[in-house]
């Protein structure tokens, strides 16, 4: 599976499941930690657990999983390794809190529009 695969399965993945605001920031020239961040959000705890199951499930059903999963206790910020994409979905409030997208504002903002459903 290619990085554009699987980035289009996540996003599509969180969209399905009515993800807030997704963004998908490059990284690759700014750390070695990954290639891409897809940061997301849900409107209450369990939407965020939802959201992570979910894109867990769809990847798992490629043969791809996680190098890792981490979460804090209230499923406020759940973190999903995938090596060249990681994938954070937060909780509305804690993702204002944190302000991924402004740490790494000098990353490449791609457009996904295409991938998101129409409203």
């Amino acid at each position: 599976m290619t990085e554009k695969e699987k980035l289009i399965r996540i996003v599509t993945s969180l969209d399905m499941k009515k993800a807030e605001q997704i963004n998908v920031i490059g990284v690759k020239d700014l750390t070695i930690l990954a290639d891409y961040f897809v940061i997301a959000n849900g409107n209450s705890s369990t939407h965020t657990k939802t959201l992570a199951d979910e894109v867990e499930y769809q990847l798992s059903q490629l043969g791809v999983e996680p190098q890792r999963r981490e979460s804090d206790s209230g499923n406020t910020w759940i973190i999903l390794d995938y090596a060249d994409v990681i994938v954070h979905i937060f909780y509305k409030e804690t993702r204002s809190f944190y302000q991924l997208e402004k740490l790494w504002a000098d990353g490449e903002q791609l457009d996904i529009s295409e991938y998101l459903t129409k409203e």
